[in-house]
């Protein structure tokens, strides 16, 4: 604003105020000859001819000003100008300030933990998690009665993936090779820090299916070293790294449970669309009896065994529509008792105490994770920490072999966390570690539950996370389709979502059609609608919130991981004019070369897989309509693609043929491409990579801050 027309505001400001005065002159006059009657009438006319004359003049100044305004500028300078101006500058700066004080770094939000992943010994002495160690994490142990933890592992490749106590003095662990997913078991003792691996290193996929908690000698492992599409199970000598083979596989087992003393005695098999569920009553016996057979649309999934061997506790749909807990007899091959189910949603977790043979609790979920007692000594403790811990989750994850200290980790939306020591019989909680301590709980934004109707009447919940001091009008969008495609988003701390509310865009996750935990009708309606109703139940969540004025439709963004990836890229084909940009992060663009690429032990789901998203060879039409790079010239949005070279599930061929068919039409594509990754970047310096390039590219087409 110039000094001249400022000043032709100014006489407009007088102009107006004179206009009031008359106004407040006239109720006046008005006010006072209804109390005062009609005395002194001539003394109030000349007020008022005085006032109105008063007006006249300074509409007379400000339309000559306003005139001569148009005809030739001038400079005009005030000391209220100045003024204001100076005061206007403070503001701008007061606003730069809190914006900065508010972006928080994205390192903060992606870099390792303190500490995470805390597990107890077996003998209730020592506490081992998982720290950084020169950017990789590492097994680290300490006393329980100490600050002081040492590390027992040095790896500087890639982060170990996970670990368990084997006995009071070793330590298990797994870690792949770059992404590959072929993991290795290695043990460590915890006073010699001597390091042995204890299964093959070079394209074996190994890993434990139990600890066996009666013998401290002893794990099961499964490994597919025979032949990669299957796992034979291994019984594995802690000490001596013997392996001795236990139960080979005939080539279409699944899955394998033992029992309580450690004895195999179910397996699950499959032909590709039917499922068995096959039980031996002792090792010896060399023939497994089928118990039930039954479409891969229905599912007895055993969890263990009765605490007498003699039958299974399983989460199952059959004959119903949500799965429950229930009681699997041996001998009929039927259900026998039915232990809890929910109206809405499957239930899937039943949880137990191997010291006191009893079972303490069922979890299943709804919006949050909701926990039902059956164990009153289980309840009596949970409810005693939660009230020492208001505001957070909680969750008892370890404990010593006899149950009376344990672990137990909190968490929120809005943080991750942190582990606490807890003795039972004192009664006494103590604060061991926080996981990320430089997260600013009060920073953070709230992750509301969602939910809409999409276009055929399907309720679809998601949550919503909108960023802190803005109004919820007109926001930037980035709509977060989850992985898997069968998985779910869940309420809890995200990094991601944090991050990018921090940076000024709200954040949709949805559990479209086919998310898990609703039910077997809500799943099946999934099948064969990759890019078709899956995706318009992305299309509709978007819609719905543009609807209601929450986000401006010139400014919304798709990114997902995985089959979230897919989406991002069905989102920019099919839908061009809904995204202003997309991220695909290690997702599927060509349906048919990624069933041919499927790690070998997928290949006994292949037949299911082209049951619920379509047969290469009966239906290559189909998968050619839902594959995005068939419809790359649709694509006319940028986009950012990320891909680990050494991905086994989702082969970088994908990403590579779906940037190649843009390039080729000058679509404008990002490509950070990660030789040492696989399925998701593991490794701190390749987060920081992609979460930097994320932040600059959203920032460049959406306009958020940056």
């Amino acid at each position: 604003m110039n000094s001249q027309s400022s000043f032709v505001k100014i006489l407009e400001d007088y102009f107006n105020w004179l206009v009031f005065k008359h106004n407040l002159f006239s109720y006046f006059i008005v006010g006072h000859r209804y109390v005062r009657g009609l005395n002194n009438r001539n003394s109030i006319k000349l007020l008022v001819m005085k006032t109105k004359m008063l007006l006249i003049i300074g509409f007379t100044v400000v339309m000559q000003f306003q005139l001569k305004a148009q005809q030739k500028p001038e400079v005009i300078n005030t000391e209220l100008e100045l003024e204001k101006e100076k005061a206007m500058e403070i503001e701008r700066e007061k606003q730069k300030s809190m914006i900065q004080n508010m972006k928080i770094p994205m390192e903060d939000f992606f870099k390792n933990p303190v500490k995470t992943q805390f597990k107890i010994s077996p003998d209730g002495k020592y506490f081992a998690c998982l720290a950084p160690l020169k950017s990789r994490m590492n097994v680290f142990v300490q006393k329980v009665d100490s600050k002081d933890s040492f590390s027992v592992t040095s790896v500087t490749d890639r982060n170990i993936a996970a670990f368990t106590w084997a006995n009071s003095s070793t330590i298990i662990y797994s870690k792949d090779n770059g992404g590959d997913e072929n993991y290795v078991l290695y043990k460590v003792d915890i006073d010699s820090k001597q390091v042995k691996a204890l299964t093959p290193e070079k394209d074996v996929r190994s890993e434990i299916i139990d600890e066996l908690w009666s013998d401290l000698d002893h794990v099961l492992v499964q490994t597919n070293q025979n032949n990669a599409s299957v796992f034979d199970v291994y019984l594995l000598n802690i000490n001596t790294g013997e392996m001795t083979l236990t139960v080979k596989n005939p080539g279409n087992i699944t899955g394998w449970l033992a029992d309580h003393e450690g004895k195999v005695r179910i397996a699950t098999s499959t032909d590709g669309v039917n499922s068995s569920l096959l039980y031996r009553s002792d090792v010896t016996d060399v023939d497994w009896k089928p118990l039930l057979s039954t479409n891969f649309r229905e599912s007895v999934s055993p969890l263990f065994f009765t605490f007498d061997n003699k039958n299974l506790f399983c989460s199952s749909n059959l004959g119903r529509d949500k799965a429950a807990i229930v009681v699997f007899d041996l001998e009929t091959g039927k259900e026998s008792a039915v232990i809890y189910e929910h109206p809405e949603v499957d239930v899937y977790n039943l949880n137990y105490s191997h010291y006191r043979q009893v079972l303490t609790t069922v979890t299943y979920e709804t919006d949050k994770n909701i926990r039902h007692f059956i164990d009153p000594f289980m309840q009596n403790h949970y409810e005693f920490v939660q009230n020492q811990l208001p505001g957070y989750e909680i969750s008892f994850s370890s404990t010593n072999r006899i149950e009376d200290v344990f672990i137990v980790r909190t968490y929120s939306d809005k943080s991750l966390g942190a582990y606490y020591f807890y003795n039972s019989k004192l009664k006494e909680l103590k604060l061991i570690d926080q996981i990320s301590p430089w997260i600013d709980e009060s920073k953070m934004c709230d992750m509301q539950p969602f939910e809409y109707k999409t276009r055929d009447g399907l309720l679809i919940h998601g949550y919503l996370t909108l960023p802190k001091n803005r109004a919820a009008v007109n926001l930037p969008l980035v709509v977060n389709p989850h992985g898997g495609p069968w998985a779910r988003d869940s309420w809890g701390f995200n990094p991601e979502v944090q991050f990018l509310a921090n940076r000024g865009y709200a954040v949709l996750q949805m559990n479209f059609r086919g998310s898990v935990g609703y039910g077997k009708s809500f799943w099946e309606s999934s099948f064969k609608q990759w890019g078709k109703n899956m995706q318009n139940d992305i299309t509709d969540g978007v819609n719905s919130l543009i609807e209601d004025g929450i986000v401006d439709r010139e400014r919304v963004a798709i990114y997902g991981a995985s089959y979230g990836g897919y989406a991002t890229l069905a989102g920019l084909a099919y839908t061009p004019d809904l995204y202003a940009c997309g991220v695909d992060y290690v997702g599927v663009s060509n349906l048919l070369t990624f069933m041919k690429t499927i790690p070998p032990y997928w290949e006994p789901y292949l037949e299911m897989m082209y049951e619920m998203v379509g047969d290469p060879k009966k239906e290559e039409d189909l998968l050619k309509a839902a594959s995005p790079v068939f419809h790359a010239d649709k694509i006319t949005a940028p986009l950012l693609i990320a891909q680990g070279a050494k991905d086994p599930r989702v082969n970088v061929d994908e990403s590579n043929q779906m940037v190649e068919a843009l390039r080729n039409r000058g679509v404008e594509v990002e490509y950070l491409l990660e030789p040492e990754e696989g399925h998701g970047f593991s490794n701190e310096e390749n987060r920081f990579k992609f979460y930097r390039s994320m932040e600059t590219f959203l920032a460049r087409y959406l306009g958020a801050r940056n």
